[in-house]
Protein backbone atom coordinates (compact mmCIF):
# COMPACT_ATOMS: atom_id res chain seq x y z
CA UNK A 1 0.00 0.00 0.00
CA UNK A 2 2.95 2.36 0.51
CA UNK A 3 4.86 3.91 -2.38
CA UNK A 4 8.38 5.23 -2.64
CA UNK A 5 8.42 8.98 -3.20
CA UNK A 6 10.68 8.50 -6.23
CA UNK A 7 8.22 6.11 -7.92
CA UNK A 8 5.21 8.36 -8.26
CA UNK A 9 3.90 11.87 -8.41
CA UNK A 10 1.19 12.93 -5.95
CA UNK A 11 -2.38 13.03 -7.25
CA UNK A 12 -5.44 14.98 -6.15
CA UNK A 13 -7.50 12.71 -3.90
CA UNK A 14 -4.55 10.52 -2.92
CA UNK A 15 -4.19 9.38 0.67
CA UNK A 16 -1.02 10.33 2.54
CA UNK A 17 0.38 9.47 5.93
CA UNK A 18 1.91 12.47 7.66
CA UNK A 19 5.46 11.68 8.82
CA UNK A 20 6.70 15.00 10.25
CA UNK A 21 5.16 17.60 12.53
CA UNK A 22 2.56 17.48 15.27
CA UNK A 23 0.13 15.58 13.00
CA UNK A 24 2.58 12.73 12.34
CA UNK A 25 0.88 9.36 12.05
CA UNK A 26 -2.41 10.82 10.80
CA UNK A 27 -3.89 10.09 7.40
CA UNK A 28 -5.02 12.97 5.18
CA UNK A 29 -6.04 13.47 1.56
CA UNK A 30 -4.37 15.68 -1.04
CA UNK A 31 -6.86 18.40 -2.02
CA UNK A 32 -4.43 20.52 -4.05
CA UNK A 33 -0.90 20.36 -5.43
CA UNK A 34 0.76 23.76 -4.97
CA UNK A 35 4.03 22.92 -6.75
CA UNK A 36 6.39 19.96 -7.15
CA UNK A 37 7.27 19.96 -3.44
CA UNK A 38 4.19 21.31 -1.61
CA UNK A 39 0.70 19.91 -1.12
CA UNK A 40 -2.50 21.05 0.55
CA UNK A 41 -3.89 18.33 2.83
CA UNK A 42 -7.25 18.02 4.56
CA UNK A 43 -8.93 15.43 6.76
CA UNK A 44 -12.38 16.97 7.26
CA UNK A 45 -11.95 17.26 11.04
CA UNK A 46 -8.92 19.13 12.32
CA UNK A 47 -7.98 20.29 8.84
CA UNK A 48 -11.10 21.19 6.92
CA UNK A 49 -11.17 21.79 3.18
CA UNK A 50 -11.27 25.55 3.72
CA UNK A 51 -8.29 25.40 6.12
CA UNK A 52 -6.16 22.78 4.35
CA UNK A 53 -2.62 22.29 5.66
CA UNK A 54 0.32 23.24 3.45
CA UNK A 55 2.78 20.35 3.75
CA UNK A 56 6.14 19.60 2.16
CA UNK A 57 6.09 16.46 0.00
CA UNK A 58 9.20 15.21 1.83
CA UNK A 59 7.23 15.20 5.10
CA UNK A 60 4.49 12.82 3.96
CA UNK A 61 4.35 9.22 2.80
CA UNK A 62 2.22 8.74 -0.31
CA UNK A 63 -0.15 5.80 -0.03
CA UNK A 64 -1.05 3.79 -3.14
CA UNK A 65 -4.78 4.55 -2.93
CA UNK A 66 -6.70 7.47 -4.41
CA UNK A 67 -10.23 8.25 -3.19
CA UNK A 68 -12.43 8.24 -6.32
CA UNK A 69 -15.22 10.18 -4.57
CA UNK A 70 -12.91 12.98 -3.46
CA UNK A 71 -11.12 13.11 -6.82
CA UNK A 72 -14.45 13.25 -8.72
CA UNK A 73 -15.88 15.94 -6.45
CA UNK A 74 -12.79 18.13 -6.78
CA UNK A 75 -12.72 17.67 -10.57
CA UNK A 76 -16.43 18.51 -10.98
CA UNK A 77 -16.89 21.37 -8.51
CA UNK A 78 -13.42 22.33 -7.30
CA UNK A 79 -14.58 21.55 -3.74
CA UNK A 80 -15.19 18.57 -1.52
CA UNK A 81 -17.32 18.38 1.61
CA UNK A 82 -15.66 17.74 4.94
CA UNK A 83 -18.10 14.87 5.51
CA UNK A 84 -16.87 13.21 2.32
CA UNK A 85 -13.26 13.64 3.47
CA UNK A 86 -14.05 12.15 6.89
CA UNK A 87 -15.89 9.21 5.31
CA UNK A 88 -13.05 8.50 2.85
CA UNK A 89 -10.43 8.58 5.62
CA UNK A 90 -12.52 6.36 7.91
CA UNK A 91 -12.89 3.84 5.06
CA UNK A 92 -9.12 3.87 4.48
CA UNK A 93 -8.37 3.45 8.19
CA UNK A 94 -10.69 0.42 8.33
CA UNK A 95 -8.90 -1.09 5.32
CA UNK A 96 -5.50 -0.56 6.94
CA UNK A 97 -6.71 -2.02 10.24
CA UNK A 98 -8.11 -5.11 8.46
CA UNK A 99 -4.81 -5.88 6.69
Amino acid sequence: MHLNKEDTQPQIGQYVKICKGRDRGFIAIIVSIVDESQLLLADGKKRTFDRAKLKNLAHVELLATVSPEVKRSLAETGRVTNAKLRHAIATMQRAIRDE
